[in-house]
């Protein structure tokens, strides 16, 4: 009995004791995802207030009208066809090549034993560690004179091309490391059975490994079309002509030239968010599965 009473005992004060943790972690959640989503939701709130009324009550003063005449002002002047065109042009390529390629580095460095396929491998991945800040003068540079040496000053810098093969150079680490992590969980007795069959490095790339890659390559490509689409700096660093600016360096002509009106920059910088919002919704069930990926047995 007193073995009993001493068991139910210590078992009232670890639930306790879970429950207190549990509650702490609760909140710890519960405060994140509020400092997490009040920038947004701020944002869209600014939007919908006239700039008159914030500078007459205050930001922090009940709106007296709300409408959505600052995502209308946002449209008038921000040019969208051309400045979405501008960014489909570069986030679309961007994310394709990525994709490729860092597929087939990783299907290189995880199917194929040879010397150098981890050193290979870490090089891919400690390149994208490297702050854009660090290198976007060699890089501006190098663009400079590769321009001038074939003739067409204009070949890379000021060209949608230059910011493309930019972003490929800094995510196709992530894409590499990630996509060969996923690659090492299939069964190495898969490729055998292909190459025992005759197949070829290239068939054995697109008809056995990329189909078995669609979740990973579904999830990678949710979040560089986010990455790659919200990029501000190097469009702004890389191009001169504002025509060829993607949206989210158009938003800088919102900007009036001696009062800036936040609630106007507001409004275009939802504009600007909506298409990652429906390529996320699109994709979501893609994206879930491939996190999930390798996190069960079987």
């Amino acid at each position: 009995m007193t073995i009993d009473t001493s068991a139910r005992e210590a078992a009232v004060k670890y639930r306790n004791k879970q429950k207190v943790k549990d509650g702490f972690i609760s909140a710890f959640i519960g405060i994140f995802a509020l400092v997490w989503i009040f920038p947004i939701v701020w944002t869209v709130w600014t939007s919908l207030r006239p700039y008159k009324d914030i500078r007459a009550n205050g930001v922090f003063s009940f709106p007296k009208t709300i409408n959505f005449q600052n995502y209308i002002d946002a449209i008038s002047r921000m040019d969208l066809p051309l400045y979405f065109a501008n960014t489909f042009a570069i986030t679309v390529p961007a994310v394709f090549l990525t994709l490729f390629f860092g597929s087939l580095i990783a299907f290189v460095v995880s199917r194929y034993s040879f010397k150098w396929n981890v050193s290979l491998l870490l090089l891919f991945t400690a390149g994208n560690l490297l702050p854009a800040q660090l290198v976007f003068i060699p890089v501006f540079k190098m663009y400079i004179t590769l321009g001038k040496a074939v003739g067409i000053p204009r070949l890379l810098y000021d060209s949608p091309w230059g910011v493309v093969l930019i972003h490929v150079a800094f995510q196709m680490g992530f894409a590499t490391f990630v996509l060969s992590s996923y690659m090492k969980t299939v069964p190495k007795e898969i490729s055998e059975s292909a190459m025992v069959d005759g197949a070829t490095v290239f068939t054995h790339y697109t008809k056995v490994m990329l189909p078995l890659l669609r979740p990973a390559l579904a999830s990678l490509g949710v979040l560089m079309t986010t990455w790659i689409y919200n990029d501000f700096f190097w469009a702004l660093v890389l191009m001169s002509t504002d025509s060829k600016r993607p949206i989210t360096s158009a938003l800088g002509r919102l900007q009036g030239e001696f009062v800036t009106d936040y609630n106007l920059l507001a409004a275009g910088a939802v504009i600007a968010a909506l298409p990652t919002l429906i390529v996320f919704f699109v994709l979501r069930k893609q994206f879930v599965s491939g996190l999930t990926l390798g996190s069960t047995k079987g």
